[in-house]
């Protein structure tokens, strides 16, 4: 069976590869993420990604279009975490499912599947939709149960391992508590 992997970045990518494989899967990753910014990090994620490819000799799809606007423009006013994930699973799924449907694919599943800190149950409502929306099986597992076995081999490979989502609002919401110490610190310092 063809599968086409949307890889979210290059650490997460292992472990599902590993597991598809294992199956005797031919896997091609497809690489869309206009979710992730700033730019630095977009780029980061990519070389990561890049250098996961050549390591698992891995065939890539890159729509790498740094899709700021066209992010935001999705998201809208939708910024509480429960809404704006469900729309950013929702379009890259949703562009997997219809790249493998265009490309001949048997198949599609995520990397997204891989994360502890994603709506497993989300992402997996929303990959049935698209399956059926375009006519291509997704392929369901639960990449969880490796998440450290992951973790380690990207660490042995020494890959760019990124500290959020991707999203600027989960970056604030990384920062926020850091933020709001920085602030009451220097309010002590006013005359």
């Amino acid at each position: 069976m063809k599968i086409l992997l949307h890889a979210c970045c290059g650490p997460c990518t292992i472990y599902p590869l590993k597991i598809l494989r294992s199956k005797g899967y031919e896997v091609t990753a497809y690489f869309f993420n206009p979710n992730i910014h700033p730019f630095r990090e977009f780029e980061r994620r990519i070389e990561a990604m890049e250098q996961v490819a050549k390591e698992f000799n891995l065939p890539v799809v890159w729509d790498c279009e740094y899709g700021l606007y066209k992010w935001l423009e999705i998201i809208k006013t939708d910024f509480e975490p429960k809404l704006r994930c469900k729309k950013c699973y929702t379009l890259r799924i949703e562009n997997t499912a219809k790249e493998a449907a265009t490309r001949g694919f048997d198949a599609f599943t995520s990397t997204l599947l891989y994360s502890k800190y994603q709506d497993h149950k989300g992402i997996c409502d929303r990959a049935i939709e698209a399956a059926k929306k375009y006519n291509v099986e997704f392929y369901y597992y639960d990449f969880r149960e490796g998440w450290k076995e992951g973790i380690e081999e990207s660490i042995a490979m020494g890959i760019y391992r990124q500290p959020y989502c991707g999203c600027i609002f989960s970056e604030y919401e990384r920062y926020i508590k850091r933020a709001k110490r920085l602030q009451e610190r220097l309010e002590k310092q006013n005359p």
